[in-house]
């Protein structure tokens, strides 16, 4: 017979689970949002429809499907994937504020509430303003908030409860590693933002070399050639920062891998074979390989909207899987009674373990 701990913690057990699920949901749906986003920006269509909230006088939900053709499909069906999600994310916030007895979760939920509501904003205004630079804070803010959207599903696992991210004092001695990793990666997207927001095309229309060159002439006269050039072929005059935008971000991606490949050597270093961090470390190297692959076909395509998207999205794959991979490990670097202190919970989280492991519902697992 179980005990009334266990009992009387069944209906927490099964609305922690409901509330995990319903994360996972959101943030999976976030991703696809992100992805539809990107081909907005790749296609060239973000202005299709020029009024906000509406959609050419229509309330965005009444717009007549008939009407959902060309680049209004692309920009119309991006608006409704966002007013789902900002949706899930309210109904997110409110489930953890009635379920959640952690008080940095609770203030996690409204982080992400408070995010949703500035990327809408940031959204309509991009439209209502024309503001190219907007564009570059919509993409960052889309990509923090399904960072946190990870961050947020991972705190409400099975595992996470039970401590198994908690006290691996090892793995936390790649804590600054993996936040260097973070860093460039935040770099990387806020690199690849401007660029892309710039609507100019390929600044540098060749790789691995640029205009033939390891470092090519940035003088104003060869400057004026290669637009010549460029104008020519039908393509947008560039800048000198565009194109040392582009060298820079080459440079960065290099250094990133230099920063994987590092984590990857000292984990072999510290840690027992079958460690989880050799796992994760691993897949953030091949993401990054596939990453650097996908950059280079963009150029070679010459930047096709699919292509593009696809490098765009696993950009922000990357990036949020490098923020929960960091996050791990500075949580590594606590104890579960630490946590239990910082909670306000000392005493509380064992009894409450004990209780999801004795009852017959069971939260879901990450590893």
């Amino acid at each position: 017979m179980k005990n009334s701990t266990a009992y009387s913690l069944q209906p927490t057990a099964f609305s922690a689970t409901l509330l995990h699920l319903f994360a996972l949901i959101t943030t999976v749906l976030t991703f696809l949002l992100i992805c539809s986003g990107g081909l907005v920006t790749s296609k060239g269509v973000g202005m299709s429809v020029p009024d906000w909230p509406t959609t050419y006088g229509y309330n965005m939900f009444a717009f007549p499907l008939s009407r959902w053709v060309g680049g209004v499909f692309y920009e119309h069906t991006h608006r409704l994937l966002a007013s789902g999600i900002g949706l899930l994310t309210v109904i997110l916030s409110l489930m953890t504020f009635f379920v959640e007895k952690r008080r940095w979760v609770r203030r996690l939920a409204l982080a992400l509430l408070i995010g949703v509501i500035l990327q809408g904003v940031l959204g309509g205004l991009r439209v209502t303003l024309y503001k190219d630079e907007l564009g570059i804070f919509h993409a960052i803010v889309a990509q923090t908030f399904f960072a946190l959207l990870l961050i947020f599903s991972a705190v409400t696992s099975r595992s996470f409860f039970e401590g198994k991210w908690k006290g691996d004092e090892p793995a936390a001695k790649l804590r600054w590693l993996g936040l260097a990793g973070v860093v460039l990666t935040y770099f990387q997207l806020i690199v690849a933002a401007t660029m892309r927001h710039a609507h100019l095309g390929l600044s540098i229309p060749d790789f691995p070399t640029a205009y033939g060159n390891f470092l090519p002439d940035l003088s104003q006269a060869s400057l004026a050639i290669i637009n010549a050039g460029r104008l020519a072929q039908g393509m947008m005059p560039t800048t000198t920062g565009q194109i040392c935008l582009q060298l820079v971000h080459r440079g960065g991606a290099l250094l990133l891998m230099g920063i994987v490949l590092l984590l990857m050597i000292r984990a072999r270093e510290l840690l027992a074979e079958k460690h989880w961090v050799h796992r994760w470390s691993l897949v953030w190297g091949l993401l990054l390989v596939l990453q650097a692959l996908l950059g280079a076909w963009t150029i070679w395509s010459n930047k096709a909207a699919d292509v593009a998207t696809a490098h765009m999205a696993l950009g922000a794959l990357m990036l949020g899987g490098s923020i929960l991979l960091t996050f791990r490990l500075f949580v590594a670097s606590r104890t579960v009674e630490q946590f239990a202190a910082v909670e306000g919970m000392a005493g509380m989280e064992k009894n409450e373990l004990q209780g999801f492991n004795e009852d017959s519902l069971s939260l879901p697992t990450v590893s």
